[in-house]
Order: C-alpha cells, then sequence, then structure tokens
C-alpha cells in the first residue's frame, strides 16, 4: 500500500522529547506550534520557556499539526527551528558604533515572503546596512526558506524581531535616526539626502506601509513607474533604495547632463 504521508520539513522540530531538549541546548527557535487546547504534561513547561526567551507561540489545529509532521507523533508540540539566531535592536546600533558609521537599518513592516525577506537580507549585506528589524507578527521570520533566499547574508547582517514597530522607530528617533518609507506619491527617491542615521521602511507585498507606521516616517520616497505596473517587488524597490543611501554615503557622484 502506497504511503502518502508528508514528509516533514527539515527544519520543522517534533515531538515534546525534541522541542525540550532543543530549547536546552539554546538552539534558535523561531516558531512554537502547540495543537489547540493542548496544555497537559510538559506542554506548559515548553510554552512557560519559549515565552521567556521572546519566541512566537501559535496554535493550530490538530489536524494541520498531523499534516504538517508527516508519520511523526508530535505529541501536540513542533517548532520551527531558526535559521540564525535574532539579534536585538542595540547590537544592531553597537555595530553601527564599532564601525564609525552613522546607522543604516532597514525596516521590514508585514513583509510576508520569506523569498523577499531573504532577497533584502542580501542586498542589505551588500550595501553595509547595519541591520534589519521586523515585527514578531505578520512578517517573514528567519525560517531556512529566508536564508537559503539570503544567499548567506542571514550569518552577516543582524535581524531584530521586535513586538511593535513603530513604538521601536520612536526609540530609534531619540538615538537621531530619520525614517524613509517607500511608498507611493512621494518625493524623488534620488532627491532626498540620507546622509545622517537612516531607517528604510519597507511594507507589505500587498498592503504597503501600514498607517501608524507611515505617520512615523520623516520622509516618503517613490521610484517613478514608467510602464503599466504601478508598483515594484518589495525586495526590489528595497536594494534600489539601500543602493542609493550606499552611493550618497559614499560621496559617489552622478553624473549630471549639460
Amino acid at each position: 500500500m502506497e504511503n502518502n504521508a508528508k514528509e516533514p520539513r527539515e527544519d520543522l522540530i517534533i515531538g515534546r522529547n525534541a522541542v525540550s531538549e532543543a530549547l536546552k541546548s539554546s538552539r534558535a527557535i523561531d516558531t512554537l506550534l502547540i495543537a489547540r487546547g493542548d496544555r497537559n504534561g510538559s506542554i506548559g513547561q515548553i510554552i512557560a520557556k519559549c515565552r521567556g526567551l521572546g519566541v512566537v507561540i501559535k496554535e493550530v489545529d490538530r489536524k494541520k499539526l498531523d499534516f504538517m509532521c508527516g508519520s511523526a507523533s508530535h505529541q501536540g508540540v513542533a517548532a520551527y527551528a531558526a535559521s540564525h539566531e535574532y539579534s536585538s535592536v542595540d547590537d544592531i546600533l553597537a555595530l553601527a558604533e564599532e564601525r564609525g558609521e552613522k546607522p543604516f537599518i532597514i525596516i521590514c513592516d508585514e513583509l510576508e515572503d520569506p523569498h523577499n525577506l531573504g532577497a533584502v537580507l542580501r542586498s542589505a549585506e551588500a550595501t553595509g546596512a547595519h541591520g534589519v528589524i521586523i515585527p514578531k507578527r505578520r512578517n517573514a521570520s528567519l525560517s531556512y526558506v529566508v536564508g537559503k533566499a539570503s544567499a548567506g547574508a542571514v550569518e552577516y547582517v543582524p535581524v531584530a524581531r521586535v513586538a511593535n514597530i513603530a513604538q521601536t522607530m520612536d526609540e530609534l528617533k531619540e538615538k537621531g535616526i530619520w525614517f524613509y518609507g517607500a511608498d507611493m506619491d512621494g518625493e524623488n527617491w534620488c532627491s532626498v539626502d540620507y546622509d545622517g542615521g537612516v531607517g528604510l521602511v519597507i511594507g507589505s507585498e500587498g498592503k504597503g506601509i501600514s498607517r501608524l507606521v507611515k505617520e512615523k516616517c520623516d520622509f516618503v520616497v517613490s521610484m517613478p513607474m514608467k510602464g503599466h505596473i504601478n508598483s515594484l517587488n518589495a525586495s526590489v524597490a528595497a536594494g534600489v533604495l539601500m543602493y542609493e543611501v550606499a552611493r550618497q554615503r559614499a560621496g559617489i557622484k552622478a553624473i549630471s547632463k549639460k
């Protein structure tokens, strides 16, 4: 008889003992999955440990967990391993200080496609950005898909995961960082001065930057669209803007036609 059980992903840690041991060994855990309504035995201890570490905890339907884990016995618990340890916002600022540079930070506001986040990390590493900040909810996280899409950049670019992007922006403004939101109907992207501390805000693939986060931006910058499509892929737009920041910071002059 043919076995149609789905094979679990390689980054999925399955079962109470396996997840507990991963936590004991300080392995980076991205998301804890708990079967809805299951809180007996050691599950409570696992949840408490994950909460203390700031791990995202999600309740899922048991049938969905069965499907995700294939033929493996999950005992109501599974966890996605992160492709890399998360950093803190202070770690990102410390890296800028260590390099003797003004902070250059990328803010992802609900960027859900892991391939896009991976591409953003790759461009961030190439342009000398000091780190990327993502929200804990409704955003791609440091999964193995992101790590692969980043082509290794995840090893070099600190990624901080925060509970509230808008609040984090307020805190960073007090440290002299100006925020530039990539959105439609803004100023020409290359006519803006990016000389100081820069927080470049990239919105979600479908909705763009959320209203509250956009209100926190000091500038809104746009790129002219000459074709029939009215927007660029989020990671492509991010790459163009990152290179403009890098160009200005390097003092590379654009050629002007006389």
